[in-house]
């Protein structure tokens, strides 16, 4: 089930680093970057994180949050973190709930082979709780800036 602009974000409480817990309630009010990638610590998950954690500030400007969503554990979590200092923080959707209400859950091919996986997506959430932008199979270079031009207009 693909997300559309001007759909409801569906509902979400997510255990995150730091000790938090994320949920679509607690980020009402604000503007809201849900990037979801397949796993911490991998070449393009963390270009893409280094990516977003570079324009840190330029979203706080906007105000924006930027929320990094994988299947990972909270432990894998942690380390990604701080190996990279990123400053935002990384939520933990072991069971995939969230995933799958996004729609980002679904059945990848790689070497013939088909397995269930994250699809590299990104959602841009209004201060209302509705999807502004939906980026799916996202292709990192540029991918970051393309989103903070997105929060800033909104």
């Amino acid at each position: 089930m693909a997300l559309n602009p001007g759909d409801p974000a569906p509902d979400f409480s997510l255990p995150a680093t730091g000790g938090e817990t994320l949920s679509l309630a607690g980020l009402k009010g604000r503007k809201a970057v849900l990037y979801f990638y397949p796993k911490d610590d991998t070449s393009g998950c963390t270009l893409e994180a280094q990516a977003f954690n570079a324009l840190a500030d330029a979203f706080a400007a906007a105000d924006t949050v930027v929320i990094g969503v994988s299947p990972d554990p909270m432990k894998s979590h942690d380390k990604f973190r701080e190996k990279y200092g990123l400053g935002f923080p990384l939520a933990s959707d072991e069971t995939k709930t969230m995933l799958e209400a996004y729609g980002v859950w679904v059945e990848k091919s790689m070497y013939g082979r088909k397995y269930m996986g994250v699809e590299r997506t990104t959602v841009l959430i209004d201060r209302d709780g509705t999807i502004a932008q939906v980026w799916p199979k996202v292709k990192v270079p540029g991918h970051a800036d393309a989103v903070l031009a997105a929060a800033k207009a909104l």
